[in-house]
């Protein structure tokens, strides 16, 4: 069936070109009056084909872009702040970069249509970070640099998709193969297949291991990168994110699902990733060329829209109240043959940055839930216990003339952190000391202020209001050996430095200098994987090994040592137990991945006897039919 000339027979002669943009039709026109008044005909078909379809401007009869420039500026009001305006003359498209997005849209778009009746070109809103935010420029750069490539990128998908696409049709078998992530945390990958389309879910890597058990299984049969349709990735986090670079080394050139957010972090971590490689003298999976041929094949969505990505196979994103931009993938394959829900990590209940994961769909059939945090000994305590216990221990260290040092992940956790300790202080709740913040944290702060659209409805108002919690003066940033040294040397304060698992990183750099007196403390907050220094140190040794400029050097653990779960991003069994039982509607089967063997097991059972719903904890490399 060939959409783009069904659609162009049922329109009138001035529509002049029809391409693709992804699963989105983009029509282009060279009449004037049609472009101003023909979204009512436009509409007409939209209901129709049931597929989102845009009219643009033909490049013919588009404003000169410096006049197209003088309009924007002289129609949006200048307490916007427009920091940036790129025209993409390929897509007829102007993206308006500012720092109050609202008032370059007006009152129900009324600017926008302003500029697109003036110039012709259809305007685009991005947000200005205020933290100003190398990585997200580059990565605007580098879109903005491709943008014939990406037109032609997208309309190959597709027409991909629609070649095969048939909305009559159902699937025969729908299968998943699970490629790391069984019964471990780490290394997330799923592959699911159907006769038509193969899509990959997550690809991460495991910080905590060794050798090839890093690595998800990409040599298997069933896994070939050039029959890939997509790879959809839930957020930022290495462990599911992690190794997609190297897909695009190994020669995939197909799309990647994600939000703008998990783009803009999954691109920083991967350049992080090779630092580190090269200070531990490693040679690193793959280069920063391949950073940007991950973000040139890039598709962001937002929450709650829906996109097909093979013929058989559509996504809708949703919030997971994990980290920022983190999300839930729910699939409808085959037309409604089957539905699933990807959970990725999640959090079921209100944070300080997020609110918590959605618990209704239209159809589920199946889940695949976490269960990191699912035996029945991880109850986590309420959040409020907690951040007062952690609180008194922050105050009890700094009366002390001690240090506090908090291992955390740079996304999420240390978010978290930063505004409970800034309105502690800020509050009179602990004594005004300096709060240093120390690796990719800073950075990753900033990607947050790009997007507060993806946060909790306080945070973005704080952040709409002028009252943006992450530009707090009590932050200093740590950016150099040297500024580190005198952090060491100085007075009492807080340091939170990645990583969370003490592997590698800021982190470990502050451990072999503060692990030696009792005055110190160190904060455990986040998950420690099996084999990293955290858990060796979680578990109670007091000595551990760590790499230093001449190998191995033996760190006599002397601080004081806490351990704290009540503040960790994922869902604590009570909370596991309630998205299920609050989850409308109702699955039919339950998968458990994302948990050591023994919390999966826990899980599953837990969840069995409570819904009365077939539940699977399957190995990796195992493959599970679901219809």
């Amino acid at each position: 069936m060939d959409i783009l000339k069904n659609i162009k027979e049922k329109l009138p002669p001035e529509i002049t070109d029809a391409m693709f943009e992804g699963a989105n039709i983009v029509l282009y026109t060279n009449n004037e009056n049609f472009f101003k008044q023909g979204e009512g005909r436009i509409r007409e078909v939209v209901e129709e084909i049931k597929k989102r379809i845009e009219l643009r401007a033909d490049q013919k009869i588009l404003l000169d872009k410096e006049k197209a420039e003088q309009e924007v500026r002289k129609i949006v009001p200048e307490e916007a702040e427009i920091t940036n305006l790129h025209f993409d003359f390929h897509r007829s498209v102007v993206i308006i970069e500012a720092k109050k997005p609202g008032m370059v849209i007006g009152k129900q778009g009324s600017i926008l249509e302003e500029i697109k009746k003036k110039t012709l070109w259809s305007p685009q809103i991005q947000r200005s970070p205020a933290i100003k935010s190398q990585i997200t420029e580059n990565i605007r750069e580098v879109l903005y640099d491709n943008n014939n490539y990406r037109r032609k990128f997208l309309n190959s998908i597709g027409e991909k998709i629609y070649r095969e696409w048939n909305p009559e049709k159902s699937e025969e078998w729908i299968r998943i193969t699970f490629l790391g992530g069984a019964r471990q945390v780490g290394r997330s990958c799923i592959l699911l297949q159907t006769p038509n389309s193969k899509v990959l879910l997550d690809c991460g890597i495991d910080v905590a291991a060794q050798g090839a058990n890093k690595f998800p299984y990409l040599n298997v049969p069933e896994f070939n990168i050039n029959d890939l349709d997509a790879v959809i990735i839930t957020h930022g986090h290495l462990d599911h994110v992690g190794l997609l670079p190297y897909l695009y080394k190994m020669g995939y050139k197909g799309p990647v699902y994600m939000t703008a957010p998990t783009r803009d972090i999954a691109a920083l971590l991967s350049l992080d990733f090779i630092g580190v490689a090269y200070k531990q003298a490693a040679q690193p999976l793959f280069n920063s060329t391949n950073i940007k041929e991950m973000v040139k094949h890039s598709i962001c969505l937002n929450y709650n829209e829906v996109t097909d990505v093979a013929s058989d196979v559509r996504l809708t994103f949703y919030n997971s109240g994990h980290v920022l931009g983190g999300a839930m993938i729910h699939l409808n394959i085959g037309n409604g043959a089957h539905n699933l829900l990807y959970a990725g990590d999640y959090k079921y209940s209100r944070t300080r940055l997020l609110d918590p994961a959605i618990t209704n769909f239209p159809r589920v059939e199946t889940v695949i839930t976490e269960s990191t945090y699912g035996s029945k000994n991880d109850v986590l305590p309420p959040r409020k216990e907690t951040e007062a216990k952690f609180l008194q221990m922050v105050k009890e260290t700094i009366e002390k003339k001690g240090k506090v040092l908090i291992p955390e992940l740079g996304l999420g956790h240390a978010q978290e952190t930063l505004l409970r300790v800034e309105e502690a202080i800020r509050q009179g709740d602990l004594p005004k000391v300096p709060m240093y913040i120390d690796g990719m944290i800073w950075d990753i702060d900033a990607i947050h202020t790009a997007y507060p659209d993806f946060l909790s409805n306080k945070v973005k108002s704080q952040v709409f209001q002028d009252n943006n919690p992450f530009i707090s003066d009590i932050f200093t940033r740590v950016g150099s050996p040297q500024e580190r040294k005198k952090v060491i040397e100085g007075g009492p304060c807080i340091i939170i430095a990645t990583s969370g698992m003490l592997v590698g990183g800021a982190s470990v750099e502050y451990l072999k200098n503060l692990a030696e007196n009792k005055n110190n403390l160190m904060i455990l907050s986040c998950y420690q994987g099996p084999g990293s220094i955290g858990r060796q140190i979680q578990d109670g040794e007091r000595e551990v090994l760590i790499e230093d400029e001449d190998g191995k050097r033996k760190i006599e653990i002397k601080m004081r040592i806490e351990m704290l779960t009540g503040l960790s991003p994922h869902a604590g069994r009570n909370e596991l137990l309630a998205f299920f039982n609050n989850m409308r509607p109702k699955p039919k089967r339950i998968i458990v991945n994302h948990g050591e063997v023994s919390k999966s097991l826990d899980l599953a059972s837990a969840l069995y006897k409570l819904n009365r719903v077939e539940t699977n904890v399957p190995r990796t490399l195992e493959t599970l039919r679901l219809r």
